[in-house]
């Protein structure tokens, strides 16, 4: 696996792995009304190459395909974390993490906040994020819920 800066070439891909890693959730966790909320059939292309354009995530390729992303913004906002269902648990998303991390470091950003959904709340408490709020939204008229997390003190040698 690799950990590379994005490229416009990838943009595609990206916004069909959010899609898909949105849809594969078990509708027990959100139902498909939500799923759609969250990512719209099918996915807005344009928008996404504006976006990623903006972003600039990290992405992991295995074997030439894209197998996540994660987005790191320069107040430490972690706006994305994706991996797509076929590469779900193999340490796609914590190889993306640990880049994250190394880079948040070498920018001396103190502080890393994530909104996380239901299914990405255990892999941020896992890596010592804390819960701050839940948070209860709309879109699309549709309501969600996700929970601002937040991990401080990224330079101290204890931080995970």
């Amino acid at each position: 696996m690799d950990i590379k800066s994005y490229a416009a070439e990838w943009a595609i891909e990206i916004a069909d792995l959010f899609h898909q890693s949105v849809h594969a959730i078990d509708p027990s966790v959100y139902t498909p009304e939500q799923k759609e909320a969250w990512a719209a059939t099918p996915p807005d292309y344009e928008k996404w190459s504006l976006r990623l354009d903006e972003k600039r995530p990290f992405v992991a390729i295995v074997n030439g395909c894209v197998a996540g992303f994660i987005e790191l913004d320069a107040d430490g906002h972690i706006d994305c974390t994706y991996t797509h269902p076929n590469f779900q648990g193999m340490g796609v998303a914590s190889a993306l993490y640990e880049h994250l991390l190394t880079e948040a470091r070498l920018n001396n950003i103190e502080r890393l906040y994530v909104e996380a959904s239901f299914i990405a709340k255990p892999f941020f408490e896992h890596r010592g994020f804390f819960v701050i709020k839940r948070n209860t939204f709309q879109r699309n008229g549709v309501t969600l819920v996700n929970f601002t997390m937040e991990k401080r003190n990224l330079n101290n040698s204890d931080s995970m």
